[in-house]
């Protein structure tokens, strides 16, 4: 078929985006202490921007085309049936958990004042939709120094009113997904594994967020790879795909693609609730739900960024042998990380904790390197149970919670992105050691 000026019009537009590309975003000098050194931020070259405005000039703004693609191989990537894109990782932890809730569930269906268990020392969107749906999270407290949920306390959590557990891999680190997966087994629980800060993780060199029943993934800036804002949710039950997808499309029976119609081949045959018979299945629900795709715009960004996936993994864990070994000989002043047994991370960040006794606080080692241009963050809410916007809801807690409590007086974290390489990794070293040398 010969090519049409539309085409051709395209074509000369997206070679412009590459010359557009290396004009507006040339390499950038690193100039120690001058120059920022951030926690994360997003890597993308001309392919981003090309595919961004490819996907634009087809005005398809809902998904479309580029989701399609980047749902069969993202969970490809994954080696997971179904990967199912929303609007970001949150929306991917709610929707995979309401997704439990479902009455097409039958008797495993989660109900109001069924009990959760999660961890304290997490971030908050692991733990809301829990809140959200009307049960109870039951709060483990999380070893040190893997910062991931205590396994010990987990048959101690156990009551007739547990129904599933809902945690995150810390930081890229795995939990213990052995004695997590062994104890959900044994005892008939579901599993949902956040992975949105642990995307190319492995646990007996398998990909984490292959273990649960369901597994989230974040696109946000700042994680393993990004579409701006977005999430995913995989699975490989059929039936919890199509819930999902439910809950994520207004709640409707229906599992018709944007500009598709009569998937099912009989739209206007269902007899669902007390709706007369034929009513239009695009217009019948089956869950309270809501709408959280994600732009044909977003999903992209995201086919480029993932053939990037592996590199992008590699040099984390990179990034994080450089740190760990040159902070190896300050470790009389801070615990070092230290990856779960059986696993191998793909790092989100290098977690730090000021040990009791030493000569400095972790705000001043956080003000330290922050003055020298070098960003920290604190290991996300620190101990959940003692923020305001957990003051007053229904919980369990088992014991008094000492090491989450560690983690929100002594604990921080530094970057290890693809961005920061040798140069800026030195520079960072540097830093910590004038802090030692004072000490």
């Amino acid at each position: 078929m010969p090519e049409s000026k539309a085409d051709a019009l395209r074509a000369d537009v997206l070679a412009l985006v590459r010359e557009y590309y290396k004009e507006a975003f040339p390499p950038q000098e690193f100039i120690p202490g001058e120059s920022s050194v951030p926690y994360a931020g997003r890597i993308f070259d001309a392919e981003e921007l090309v595919h961004l405005v490819d996907s634009s000039l087809d005005f398809w703004l809902t998904t479309g085309r580029f989701a399609s693609k980047f749902e069969k191989d993202f969970a490809r990537f994954f080696g997971r049936r179904d990967a199912i894109l929303v609007n970001s990782g949150s929306s991917a932890d709610l929707v995979a958990f309401s997704t439990l809730t479902s009455p097409k569930l039958g008797d495993r269906a989660l109900k109001p004042g069924d009990e959760v268990i999660t961890v304290a020392a997490g971030f908050p969107t692991t733990v809301n939709p829990i809140i959200q749906n009307g049960m109870v999270p039951v709060f483990l407290d999380v070893d040190i120094p893997t910062y991931n949920v205590d396994v010990t306390q987990l048959d101690e959590a156990l009551t007739p009113k547990t129904r599933a557990i809902m945690i995150a891999h810390t930081l890229g680190n795995p939990f213990d997904l052995g004695a997590v997966t062994e104890f959900a087994r044994r005892n008939n629980l579901w599993l949902v594994e956040d992975c949105c800060d642990a995307l190319g993780s492995l646990y007996d060199g398998k990909q984490v967020g292959t273990f649960g029943d369901l597994a989230t993934v974040s696109f946000y800036p700042a994680h393993h790879m990004t579409m701006g804002e977005g999430g995913c949710v995989l699975t490989d039950k059929p039936m919890l795909r199509t819930i999902a997808e439910s809950f994520r499309d207004w709640g409707r029976d229906c599992w018709c693609e944007p500009g598709k119609d009569n998937t099912c081949g009989k739209r206007f045959k269902w007899e669902l609730g007390t709706l007369p018979c034929g009513y239009d299945h695009k217009y019948t629900y089956s869950h309270i739900g809501y709408n959280l795709k994600l732009t044909d715009m977003q999903a992209a960004v995201g086919v480029a960024q993932l053939q990037k996936l592996p590199g992008f993994i590699d040099a984390r864990r990179n990034n994080f042998r450089l740190l760990k070994a040159g902070l190896k000989d300050l470790e009389e002043f801070f615990i070092l990380p230290e990856a779960t047994p059986r696993s191998d991370p793909s790092w989100f960040g290098f977690p730090i904790a000021v040990r009791p006794g030493a000569p400095f606080s972790r705000d001043a080692v956080t003000l330290h390197l922050e003055q020298h241009k070098i960003a920290t963050r604190l290991l996300f809410g620190g101990n959940l149970v003692r923020q305001p916007a957990y003051r007053d809801i229904k919980r369990r807690v088992i014991g008094d919670l000492p090491n989450s409590d560690f983690v929100m007086n002594n604990v921080f974290w530094i970057g290890v992105y693809p961005g920061l390489g040798p140069e800026k990794i030195d520079y960072i070293l540097s830093v910590f050691h004038k802090l030692g040398k004072k000490a």
